[in-house]
C-alpha cells in the first residue's frame, strides 16, 4: 500500500478505531500475554499499526473481529518467541464497580465478581479465552472462531463446559 493511501485510510477512521476498541484490546491482551501490560501495549500498538496498513474498506464490517484476531496472534507470537505459555493472571483490570444505593449489595457484587475471575482463572487457558472473548468483549460463536481458529461447535462446547464448570463451582462455595 502506497503511503498516500494508508493516510486517506487513517482519516478518521483509525482514531475512532482506537477510541473505540484500545481499552479492550489491551485487557484482552494483557490476559493472553499473563499480566504483562507493557508487552501488552506494545501488541495493541502493532495491531493499530497493522490496522492503518489495510484498505478501509476490507475491515469496517467487522473492525472489532479483525482487531481481536490480529492481538490475538501478535500476542501468540510473542509468547512463542519467549518458548512458553502463561496462564491467565487474576482479572484485576477486569473489575469494575458501579455506585449501588445498597452498600452491602455492592461489597456482595464484588465478593461475586472477585470469585467468578477466580474461577475463570482456574479454567483451562482455552476455556478462559472463550468465556472473556463472549462475556467481556461479547462476541459472538462465529467471530470467536474466527479469532481462536477453532470451530465454532467447538467454541460452543469450550463456552458450554466452561459454563457448567463455573456454575458447579460458584455454588459448591456458596454456604
Amino acid at each position: 500500500m502506497n503511503p498516500e493511501a494508508a493516510h486517506e485510510n487513517a482519516g478518521d477512521f483509525v482514531p475512532s478505531a482506537v477510541a473505540a476498541h484500545q481499552a479492550s484490546l489491551l485487557r484482552y491482551a494483557t490476559r493472553l500475554l499473563a499480566g504483562d501490560a507493557e508487552r501488552a501495549r506494545d501488541v495493541v500498538q502493532d495491531t493499530f499499526v497493522k490496522l492503518m496498513a489495510q484498505p478501509r474498506a476490507a475491515v469496517e464490517d467487522h473492525l472489532a473481529e479483525w482487531l481481536f484476531t490480529v492481538c490475538r496472534h501478535r500476542a501468540l507470537d510473542v509468547l512463542r518467541k519467549e518458548g512458553r505459555m502463561k496462564r491467565f493472571a487474576d482479572g484485576e483490570a477486569e473489575r469494575v464497580t458501579a455506585v449501588d444505593p445498597r452498600p452491602g449489595r455492592a461489597l456482595e457484587a464484588s465478593e461475586t465478581h472477585a470469585a467468578l475471575l477466580r474461577l475463570i482463572g482456574c479454567l483451562p487457558v482455552n476455556q478462559q479465552e472463550v468465556i472473556r472473548l463472549k462475556f467481556q468483549n461479547g462476541f459472538s460463536y462465529k467471530e470467536i472462531s474466527r479469532i481462536t481458529e477453532h470451530s465454532v461447535s467447538n467454541v460452543g462446547v469450550l463456552i458450554h463446559t466452561a459454563v457448567q464448570r463455573l456454575k458447579a463451582e460458584f455454588a459448591a462455595q456458596q454456604p
